[in-house]
């Protein structure tokens, strides 16, 4: 860079000396613009070198509609970890400092949406590293596009379908109703007395498959999800729906598989309907905004999933940074992808590269032990999925009391207790 710029520093003193014995104002005009163009020169080649620097990771999430409140929950829960990167100069690979860059796009919940903006992120912007899909559909949609091109997703994907050994860039860093409804039910069915339970579900890959994993969990605990009402996703209405499923005589509402403003939206209507039966959700963080929507009183007495205790040091320490960067309570899929997005980080500084994401990859898959927001990580699903792409870690049952939530159950795939 120093024989360039003193090459042209030459260039433009032999102009303007030149031009000296004609006229000073023309001297003084063409010393001023040497002047510009050497400085215009130097901030090209500075540019240049910040470019080479900075790693672009892209969040391909719903960031509007029912489901904005998981798309917010894993953009800032990967933007909390580049935040920790950044202060420290940035991420540091191979003696190498990288300024970390988020590249946000909207997927509105929908396939064709996420075709799209996957493309832009990848052949525009240049992204080999993605937060999301979120949402099974969406996801399945993309991951033709993601592995051929051997972009690494973290994902929110519920369908058994987003992970296998054919998909060897796809990771879920949050646990599934295949993974987590078992136990859970088992413990609801044994100590809440549930015996038949009626469920409303998104009528797509997310909500079918979940309807699947729920009917087979529920039998074997002895219980019966008897009543299963299907509704598109910008549904807002469910007044007939539960009307028709009240009249089975259920004695609980299963809620997995809703986003957080339509399960909201169905606590709230359930009650106004006159339902006092238990109310529960074996899967999806969201109790925030379930309350939000349903307001404190119909949302009193929910059994809810969580991964948060906020015993654990780590998870309160987490709760505390989310809090004093957005100003807001966060949803409980936050932290998997603040943990997903530092276990990535970790992946690379390993492999020592940000651009071979076929090392990183295999560096990623090698992480066990990992201390984490939601504690100690592993990965697991080799026996379910034919690869050890899912992320496990510790869960919990709570109960809703005046809007938060009291833990009542720890939880391993095994057994609640």
């Amino acid at each position: 860079m120093q024989l360039y710029t003193k090459k042209f520093i030459k260039m433009f003193q032999g102009f303007s000396s030149r031009r000296v014995g004609e006229n000073m104002s023309i001297h003084r005009l063409s010393t001023g613009f040497h002047a510009v163009c050497i400085t215009a020169l130097l901030l090209s080649i500075s540019g240049l070198a910040v470019a080479q620097d900075t790693l672009k990771l892209g969040t391909l999430v719903t960031l509007s509609g029912p489901g904005a409140a998981w798309g917010a929950a894993m953009k800032n829960g990967a933007e909390l970890a580049i935040d920790e990167v950044n202060a420290l100069g940035g991420l540091d690979v191979a003696g190498k400092k990288y300024k970390v860059e988020l590249v946000a796009y909207d997927d509105k919940y929908q396939a064709n949406e996420a075709v799209t903006a996957a493309n832009r992120l990848i052949f525009e912007d240049g992204v080999k590293f993605m937060i999301g899909p979120m949402g099974s559909a969406p996801a399945a949609a993309v991951q033709p596009i993601t592995e051929k091109n051997g972009v690494i997703t973290i994902m929110m994907a519920f369908t058994p379908k987003a992970l296998g050994a054919d998909k060897p860039y796809s990771y879920r860093v949050v646990a599934t109703t295949l993974e987590m409804s078992q136990p859970q039910i088992d413990w609801l069915v044994r100590t809440q007395g549930i015996k038949t339970v009626g469920g409303l579900f998104p009528n797509d890959e997310t909500g079918q498959s979940i309807v699947v994993d729920l009917k087979k969990s529920y039998s074997q605990a002895g219980a019966d999800l008897a009543a299963v009402e299907l509704f598109e996703r910008d549904r807002v209405d469910f007044v007939p729906l539960l009307t028709r499923m009240l009249a089975k005589n259920i004695d609980a509402i299963e809620l997995d598989g809703n986003s957080p403003v339509t399960a909201g939206l169905i606590v709230k209507q359930a009650r106004e309907l006159g339902f006092t039966g238990k109310i529960v959700r074996t899967a999806g963080p969201a109790t925030v905004d379930i309350v939000n929507v349903a307001g404190k009183d119909a949302a009193e007495g929910m059994l809810v999933h969580t991964p948060l205790s906020l015993e654990r040091p780590s998870t309160k320490a987490y709760i505390d940074a989310y809090a004093a960067k957005y100003n807001s309570a966060m949803n409980g899929f936050s932290p998997s992808f603040y943990d997903g997005t530092k276990m990535l980080f970790e992946a690379m500084r390993r492999a020592g590269t940000v651009t071979d994401s076929a090392r990183v990859s295999q560096e990623m898959e090698n992480l066990s032990n990992f201390e984490g927001a939601l504690g100690t990580l592993n990965w697991t699903g080799k026996e379910l999925y034919g690869i050890d792409h899912q992320l496990d870690f510790p869960f919990y049952v709570a109960k809703v009391v005046d809007g938060e939530e009291v833990i009542l159950a720890t939880c391993s795939v095994e057994a609640c207790e």
